[in-house]
């Protein structure tokens, strides 16, 4: 059993109160203090077949521009998804299951790809998508109890499909045992590793009562098993996999600051830094961001403009 990253942006950051200011406010952390950002979603080689967990952004995803309230930013594009997976040595007609962890466009943009997938997804998200299809599993964790999360589906030997709900309400995550450790990908119950350690959570959360509810999980989970904490937005995530790092709750390492980012055009478009809805004009009739109404929300995630950044 492998687990391996698909990497398809790297040098990003993201600040503190976007990483931690849930349930204390964003006022009581430091804009001025920013976490490693990247992207990258999973693959799981069982020897047998290929499993993916996630499948990246669109190929149309627009390129983010950064200035002083962007609040995270995935950073410079690689290569798109499918070309990432392909740099893995791995085909898409090889992949014969896709575990979704969440609805969002940067964990489902490449979906299309796939023709002899089987797409698991949790049937609150499947709703939310309106996701259709003779290769669509509505799970709905039937298997009963996994460790100390209530519901779970297994997927194949050592792998577990787990509800863990909170960062949208439909929100899973993957439990991979493998070698005497435990690999936990968990799509975005946390945005970075430190937020992890310090028991945060992000602002980017759909509700916010069961995110807490599965960061205890998670945390209860990681002092009772040795776990490999497998992060989507942050570079420590493949980092360790690749280092098998396994978590100490009582001691954070040292934060490894980001690269200083350069600041390009805006093209006019914007996108939801929680979902990954891109605003373009030309598909609303010319109206600019900036004269949508104050209250005016996201269509896919309900969050204000404050949390889109440019593009």
């Amino acid at each position: 059993m492998e687990v391996k990253a698909v990497k398809f942006y790297e040098n990003g950051f993201m600040t503190q109160p976007f990483a931690c200011g849930l349930e204390d406010g964003v006022d009581k952390f430091d804009a001025k203090i920013k976490y490693r950002s990247s992207l990258q979603n999973f693959l799981i080689d069982t020897g047998k077949e290929v499993i993916l967990v996630d499948t990246g952004t669109p190929e149309d995803f627009p390129d983010p521009v950064v200035d002083e309230t962007t609040q995270i930013f995935l950073g410079v594009k690689i290569q798109n998804y499918v070309d990432a997976l392909k740099s893995l040595g791995y085909q898409p007609e090889q992949v014969s299951k896709i575990l979704i962890t969440h609805k969002h466009p940067d964990h489902t943009g490449a979906l299309k790809h796939f023709p002899n997938a089987k797409i698991f997804i949790s049937r609150v998200e499947a709703d939310a998508m309106k996701l259709d299809g003779e290769n669509v599993v509505r799970v709905d964790f039937t298997d009963g109890a996994y460790k100390n999360f209530d519901k779970s589906q297994k997927i194949a030997d050592g792998i577990y499909y787990v509800f863990a709900p909170g960062h949208t309400s439909g929100n899973s995550i993957v439990i991979v045992e493998d070698g005497g450790l435990n690999y936990i990908i968990h799509g975005d119950v946390t945005y970075t590793d430190e937020a992890l350690y310090m028991n945060k959570l992000s602002v980017a959360t759909e509700d916010k009562v069961a995110a807490r509810d599965t960061l205890n999980k998670v945390r209860e989970f990681i002092k009772n098993n040795p776990t490999v904490y497998v992060s989507t937005h942050t570079p420590l995530g493949y980092e360790n996999i690749e280092n098998k790092k396994v978590v100490d709750l009582d001691n954070m390492p040292e934060p490894i600051p980001p690269v200083e980012v350069e600041t390009k055009k805006a093209t006019g478009k914007y996108v939801c830094s929680i979902c990954g809805y891109v605003y373009d004009p030309a598909e609303h009739d010319g109206v600019k961001f900036e004269d949508l109404p104050a209250d005016w929300k996201c269509p896919i995630c309900k969050n204000g403009k404050d949390k889109f950044n440019k593009a």
